[in-house]
């Protein structure tokens, strides 16, 4: 089994950090490859910098779907491009924001996220309401921390970890998210320093929601919004990205059932 996590930013440093996170988990015969996009922003941290991130997106999965990827993972909190990657890609395309939020209701009664910058409190709300039922996300606190600065901060699971704590305080909650990628690898350090509550890394969760699924034969449903969409003429700067129909022996490729060494 193949599964190609995304990094939607430039920066190959938080791409190393997120592979790290979904290697950890992932089983055996399973290969995780973790790929910059080739253009886009540095770093998702507004609206404009996650429009811009798409098309490098789509790019790395139009790639992935001719060297055989089986599942896709798309590597940012805001989950950007999510939908357009399941219309492209032959096998699942699955969110961090998406499969940690879904983790953490099956965790206790209400989470919180823990995120960077204010500025993107109000994404993670849109999430959760269309990811989980509602008050399953009791609040979503920003730490105030740049994502290219979470690298550099020597002192970063401290900061998070007494964010989260004043989120399950204030919000009566029982498990935190982590709502960024480049937390990633925090969990075990801050759920300690929470005295062992729940927490949350989104790429961790959302690569083993990749693995269950390829391995359980699903893909996501062609019926109706997510199938292929019509050829059409692309111009100017998005010519390369103009799509033919696939063949039939390839749109019908089946996804692979169980584990494969690559």
């Amino acid at each position: 089994m193949r599964i190609r996590v995304v990094n939607p930013n430039t920066t190959a440093a938080m791409t190393a950090l997120i592979g790290a996170s979904a290697r950890a988990v992932a089983g055996p015969g399973v290969h995780v490859e973790a790929v910059t996009s080739a253009m886009g922003p540095a770093s998702i941290e507004s609206h404009y910098d996650e429009a811009l991130s798409v098309p490098g997106l789509l790019a790395a999965v139009a790639e992935g779907e001719t060297r055989g990827i089986d599942a896709y993972v798309v590597a940012c909190f805001g989950d950007p491009g999510l939908d357009a990657a399941r219309e492209l890609a032959r096998g699942p395309v699955v969110g961090i924001a998406e499969a940690a939020m879904h983790a953490a209701a099956l965790l206790g009664r209400g989470f919180s996220v823990v995120t960077t910058l204010d500025r993107t409190i109000g994404r993670a709300w849109d999430l959760a309401a269309r990811y989980t039922a509602p008050g399953a996300c009791r609040g979503v606190h920003a730490c105030e921390i740049a994502v290219l600065d979470l690298e550099a901060d020597p002192h970063l699971a401290d900061r998070v970890a007494a964010r989260a704590g004043r989120a399950l305080e204030r919000d009566g909650s029982d498990v935190i998210v982590l709502g960024c990628a480049g937390m990633a690898g925090l969990c075990a350090a801050v759920s300690e320093r929470l005295g062992g509550v729940p927490v949350i890394d989104g790429v961790s969760a959302a690569t083993l929601a990749a693995q269950s699924l390829v391995t359980l034969g699903l893909r996501t449903s062609e019926r109706s919004e997510f199938a292929r969409p019509r050829p059409k003429q692309y111009t100017g700067g998005l010519e390369a990205f103009q799509m033919e129909t696939l063949p039939p022996e390839s749109a019908n490729r089946p996804v692979s059932r169980g584990s494969r060494a690559m």
